[in-house]
């Protein structure tokens, strides 16, 4: 048996993040994966990090949004009826959390850690030379009526109640900061503070050579072998099982299979997405993300291609693709932007981990020592790993947290 600080479950941007940052606080640390670094959902996102993720994806309340949602003929959302008896109980909870005084608490608990996803991402892309997949040019979230753009008023409230830039633009503003885009929005709002890259894959994977230089150990195994031997975990790999007093649970969507045996029941739902690169037709280009925000997607550049990603998608974990809302999406995006040809034959598919208060779990496991868990990052699991990974690092090894860390607990969860 290979002995080890620190067995890291995982090997997405949250989970490589928390590696990088016990190794640095000398700790031997061992990233368990079964297949490479940034392979899953952090290759599948739009590589944003968030400024504003202070305002969550809330339940609809008004009930025209709530009919229009349950005709199921949205870009932005689409479910499998048949899914919908085991999703229901977590919805009810997405209602409840989505109310003004529940969505108050959230930006006041994220927002701290938000200030610092920038600057987190910052240190590790200068030490794994990632810096060319970031761009400091923002994103454009844009509105096809004023009265879209009046119903964001509650999002950028709190951008002025924690004095986070935003600039507003009209259809002209908007054509002299992306010519090639189409005059479809009447209002645009321009985060400047938000950061974005060319690859979110790129850039995990680039976090875990740098892991790997500095002296982590990189295992292939399946998670789901993880026991408790006395007083160590123990979780097989291919080159043999490796050991730690502590485990971190960085899983994502696949969290719960392994907490799930330890008697774990939190409720963690996923919201499956998709995502599909095109050619742009003539010499036309993007200088930053742009968000419709009306139709649900993200139309951003990346190195593959013009990268169009989809909204939610309700249905199990592992059930067949059904991209049916690329579908949708294409003649909003094409009307948007000269997008051309589709560079892959097929869509790629991932899942977002979420939790109902749309906030993760970051600490320790209320019944099982040495077993701390990082997970059910949401839509802010690309903008959030090193910061997460940070916070579970100082937690684990005494330090003074550089956030708070009560909102993130695990027993603000009875499972």
């Amino acid at each position: 048996m290979k002995k080890f600080d620190a067995i890291v479950l995982g090997a997405g941007i949250v989970g490589v993040s928390a590696a990088l940052n016990l190794l640095k606080r000398n700790r031997s640390v061992v990233l368990v994966d079964r297949s490479g670094a940034g392979e899953a959902t952090s290759y599948g996102n739009a590589g944003v990090i968030e400024r504003e993720g202070f305002y969550p994806i809330v339940f609809p309340r008004k009930t025209g949004e709530l009919w229009s949602a349950a005709r199921n003929g949205e870009a932005r959302l689409h479910y499998n009826a048949r899914y919908m008896p085991k999703i229901a109980p977590w919805l009810l909870k997405l209602r409840a959390a989505s109310a003004p005084r529940r969505v108050e608490a959230y930006a006041e608990a994220m927002n701290p850690i938000l200030s610092h996803a920038a600057s987190e991402h910052g240190v590790l892309a200068g030490k794994s030379r990632a810096l060319e997949f970031y761009r400091g040019t923002g994103w454009l979230r844009g509105h096809r009526s004023v009265a879209s753009f009046a119903a964001s008023g509650p999002q950028r409230a709190l951008a002025d109640h924690f004095g986070v830039r935003y600039e507003i633009l009209d259809n002209h503003q908007i054509a002299d900061l992306e010519p090639d885009l189409a005059p479809v929005f009447a209002r645009a709002v321009l985060w400047p503070d938000t950061v974005s890259v060319s690859s979110p894959g790129g850039v995990t994977k680039s976090f875990a050579r740098l892991f790997e230089l500095m002296g982590g150990g990189l295992g292939h195994g399946d998670a789901r072998s993880l026991r408790r031997e006395n007083d160590l975990w123990v979780v097989d790999c291919a080159s043999g099982p490796v050991t730690a007093p502590d485990v971190v649970v960085a899983l994502g969507p696949w969290s719960m299979d392994v907490l799930g045996p330890l008697g774990y029941r939190f409720p963690l739902a996923v919201k499956r997405g998709y995502h599909l690169h095109f050619k742009p037709r003539g010499d036309a280009a993007l200088d930053r993300p742009i968000v419709d925000v009306d139709h649900g997607y993200v139309l951003t550049p990346m190195r593959q291609g013009y990268r169009i990603t989809s909204g939610i998608e309700f249905d199990d974990r592992d059930a067949p693709p059904t991209p049916v809302q690329i579908e949708r999406i294409l003649p909003q995006a094409r009307a948007l932007f000269p997008i051309g040809d589709p560079i892959e034959r097929e869509p790629w598919m991932g899942s977002r981990p979420c939790f109902p208060d749309s906030m993760p779990v970051v600490g320790p496991a209320p019944r099982h020592p040495g077993l701390w868990l990082d997970f059910g990052h949401g839509h802010l699991g690309f903008t959030l790993g090193p910061a997460t990974g940070r916070l579970l690092a100082e937690l684990i090894t005494r330090e003074m947290p550089f956030v708070d860390p009560a909102p993130f607990a695990a027993t603000r969860f009875r499972g």
